[in-house]
């Protein structure tokens, strides 16, 4: 029997979005470290770098939040199918 499909939505594709958000930020990072001066192995600045590496990552998640939010036809569409409930799928 199955379930029958209802219809189907058009939804932000998020795979697709991916390389976005990794250029996004890597151009962040790029950025904002671009003045460093060359740096050793040490603990110091591991933990300066992975600190801006947090900062560039949150930045662009945020920003691509809002803007699926406010506007999703911007973005690539997916289409995703909606069921309609049968008799049997219906609780108790």
């Amino acid at each position: 029997m199955g379930l029958k499909i209802g219809g189907f939505e058009d939804k932000p594709d998020w795979p697709k979005m991916g390389p976005s958000l990794l250029i996004a930020t890597s151009l962040i990072l790029a950025i904002r470290t671009a003045r460093w001066a060359a740096r050793s192995d040490n603990t110091a600045s591991n933990m300066d770098l992975e600190n801006e590496i947090d900062h560039a990552a949150h930045l662009p998640g945020r920003v691509l939040a809002k803007l699926v939010a406010r506007n999703p036809s911007l973005f690539p569409q997916a289409k995703k199918a909606w069921y309609q409930p049968d008799g049997q799928d219906e609780p108790r």
